[in-house]
């Protein structure tokens, strides 16, 4: 059934991309000459992304404290990572934004292009100056007002648990001034598992948005002591979910 079930949703999801992808291109051509910032093309992701969340029947997605977004503000977003669907229902919160992503994801044809027309920004794990070259991609993309959102864990959990996080994010809040938003997310890796293609039965899933902490709250200008403080905040918050579902 899980083959069934996960053939119809990869096939569904990707004939949208395709059928979506001329619309990216067109408005990509666009941007060319009056939307240097790519907004035109990151809002039609967002809505790729919320048409693709709500129409899949293998979960069912409820969205915690999106009011606390302010879309006027530039945010450093951080969030916990348990599956690649994470990304999909990340837009739900209807944030125009920039993500960090592994370099490898940028040469999927179609989906990759995509990603390159909105200015998301590639690393490559373990290259340094691909590391230095994010983070000052990650601070124009700040300071030309467009919010960026990296997973501080560096990549999928393999059991739900959030995992140690690496400081990136936090220097880029510190040097960029930028408050920290938190997003919280569970129930993706139980619909699609790391190291798996297979979708399981249907699953609820949170995504659940945490107070923003401006720079005046960090209490400290260590990027370590900064990680290891919003490491705890987020724990606590998925804690908080589990004990309530």
């Amino acid at each position: 059934m899980n083959v069934i079930r996960s053939v119809w949703v990869w096939f569904a999801s990707v004939t949208f991309i395709l059928l979506a992808f001329p619309v990216s291109v067109t408005l990509w051509l666009l941007s060319l000459l009056f939307d240097h910032r790519r907004i035109m093309n990151n809002r039609w992701m967002i809505i790729q992304g919320v048409v693709l969340t709500y129409i899949n029947p293998i979960w069912k997605v409820k969205v915690v404290g999106r009011e606390k977004i302010d879309h006027k503000q530039t945010y450093v977003i951080i969030s916990n990572h348990q599956s690649i669907l994470d990304i999909v229902i990340f837009n739900t919160l209807h944030k125009t934004l920039r993500w960090v992503s592994k370099i490898e994801v940028f040469k999927v044809p179609v989906l990759g292009w995509e990603m390159r027309m909105v200015k998301y920004i590639a690393i490559e794990r373990g290259n340094k100056h691909s590391v230095a070259r994010m983070m000052d991609a990650c601070s124009a993309s700040l300071n030309d007002d467009v919010s960026i959102v990296l997973f501080p864990e560096g990549t999928r959990s393999l059991n739900g648990a959030i995992g140690k996080f690496k400081t990136g994010a936090f220097q880029l809040a510190l040097k960029n001034n930028r408050p920290v938003l938190p997003v919280v997310l569970d129930g993706t890796g139980d619909v699609l598992p790391k190291k798996g293609y297979l979708f399981q039965e249907r699953r609820k899933v949170i995504v659940k948005v945490l107070d923003p902490v401006f720079p005046e709250q960090f209490g400290t200008d260590n990027a370590e002591e900064l990680a290891e403080k919003f490491k705890k905040i987020m724990t606590g918050a998925l804690d908080e979910i589990h004990a309530s579902s």
